[in-house]
């Protein structure tokens, strides 16, 4: 079986919209902080944890892949958001899916720039944490609760993605 190849694109506020939110430095600044040494860019993310869990930040050390990738494995969050906020300048890849009745669609691949991070809303299909260079380390925001928030689906047909 020949795998579906797909090209990782930039990852850009219009292309990742459908997906969630890019936190980067963008647009005009909301205000000036600090006795002005201090740019603040406000309310970057649309979190979402509904009424059965709360906010929570964790910390995530990832082992480094490489590209080319093969994905087998999508995941996603039904009961919140989840925001991945790169804690270095390396580089990493976001992999996406629209759902398609209950499993994963047509992905996509993004290459964030150095210091993005991502924001996805609840619901969507993503690939697992993914750097391309060490550390690997991210502070992750997402959802703390008694109830499971995790839906994974092993793909019956992976693809890669290359550069």
């Amino acid at each position: 079986m020949t795998l579906l190849q797909i090209r990782a694109e930039p990852l850009t506020e219009q292309a990742f919209a459908p997906f969630g939110d890019v936190l980067a430095i963008s647009g005009p600044v909301d205000k000036v902080i600090n006795a002005g040494m201090c740019d603040r860019y406000h309310d970057r993310a649309r979190l979402d944890f509904g009424d059965r869990g709360r906010a929570g930040i964790s910390i995530f050390k990832a082992q480094a892949r490489s590209l080319p990738y093969t994905c087998d494995l999508l995941e996603r969050h039904p009961d919140g958001s989840q925001a991945f906020i790169p804690m270095s300048q390396a580089p990493w890849m976001v992999i996406v899916a629209p759902d398609a009745g209950g499993t994963p669609g047509a992905p996509r691949a993004f290459l964030p720039a150095p210091g993005q991070g991502v924001n996805f809303l609840r619901g969507i299909w993503h690939g697992v944490l993914t750097p391309l260079a060490e550390p690997g380390l991210f502070a992750v925001i997402d959802r703390i609760g008694d109830t499971t928030n995790l839906q994974e689906h092993f793909l019956d047909r992976p693809f890669t993605v290359t550069s």
